[in-house]
């Protein structure tokens, strides 16, 4: 018989999220999405273990399987839900995306794993892979990763910050509590903080400076924005 797990998560406050129902032996009852009175604490985590053929229930379009597929499923009596234990938080959010890189590289020092970068210019917790390009005099940390095939100016400053795969940062730029998507050009002399969020292939001129913007992605940024915006 086809059996769905929808691996659930305890939160103080269950008003922001969708609100697993179960009944005693852990079989999935209903959602409640956003209560406004108390019907439980537990809410989706985001983790899902299930038969192969469950995956027939879902419509070849574009599908919200929260709202399309598991209700249909716990109406069958086929959805069960298992409470994780230890530590969750959901990271939707860019604050909370970079507050959990924070909270990850933090688990990493605590257990002294060497995947946490070391040496010169290394300030705090880091994560750089070994194919990206650092320059000379740079300051990075602390809480950054650096991605694949990144390359780093000269005399950068990086902290509280995302860098995925294949971004080009110029050289003296500064970026902190920022998340800076997949083959974006940063120029140099640039400044970027306050939560930027730039999307993939990003290109920002040399000396501009961002704050708090949300950039979509193939955009080129001629200008500074000095307050939050989201660039379209």
């Amino acid at each position: 018989m086809l059996r769905f797990m929808l691996l659930i998560a305890s939160v103080d406050d269950p008003t922001k999220y969708g609100v697993v129902v179960m009944d005693e032996y852990g079989q999935v009852q209903r959602f409640v999405e956003k209560p406004k009175e108390f019907v439980g604490d537990k809410i989706n985590a985001g983790i899902y273990v299930c038969s192969p053929s469950i995956l027939k229930r879902i419509e070849l379009k574009p599908t919200s399987i929260e709202r399309e597929v598991f209700p249909h499923v716990a109406a069958d009596n086929l959805l069960y839900a298992y409470t994780l234990s230890g530590f969750w938080m959901d990271i939707g959010q860019p604050k909370d995306y970079l507050k959990g890189l924070h909270l990850y590289l933090d688990s990493l020092a605590i257990r002294s794993q060497p995947l946490l970068a070391a040496g010169p210019g290394i300030s705090g917790n880091a994560l750089i892979d070994p194919s990206a390009k650092i320059g000379e005099g740079c300051l990075i940390g602390p809480d950054v990763s650096i991605s694949a095939g990144c390359v780093i100016g000269n005399g950068v400053r990086l902290s509280n910050c995302v860098i995925m795969r294949g971004v080009k940062i110029k050289d003296h730029t500064k970026v902190d509590l920022s998340i800076i998507g997949w083959e974006s050009n940063i120029g140099a002399w640039s400044r970027l903080e306050n939560h930027c969020v730039l999307g993939e292939d990003v290109t920002c001129r040399d000396e501009l400076y961002l704050n708090g913007a949300v950039v979509l992605p193939h955009k080129e940024i001629k200008e500074s924005v000095g307050t939050p915006a989201i660039i379209l």
